[in-house]
């Protein structure tokens, strides 16, 4: 599997929350809210599924996921980082 489910996952999560933290400093529309909480609560639990079905994710890339807003870029630093022989 590519990481590329999770990086537009991780995207989603971030921009959404950009996107309601926007409208709550600003004009408080509710169908900006009534659509953003949703989206971002789903790509927060795309987040989480799709790092556990990571083949090579490992418990410290599990753990990482369930950080909100950055879990997810966190976990591609994490999967995309060389492991060495020490670790």
């Amino acid at each position: 599997m590519s990481t590329t489910p999770l990086r537009a996952a991780a995207f989603a999560e971030a921009f959404s929350l950009v996107l309601l933290l926007a409208n709550l400093a600003t004009v408080h529309w509710k169908p900006i809210t009534t659509l953003g909480g949703p989206v971002h609560g789903c790509a927060y639990l795309a987040v989480i599924a799709l790092t556990f079905a990571l083949p090579g994710s490992g418990r410290g890339a599990r753990l990482r996921a369930f950080v909100p807003v950055i879990g997810g870029y966190l976990v591609l630093r994490r999967v995309a980082a060389p492991v060495s022989p020490g670790r």
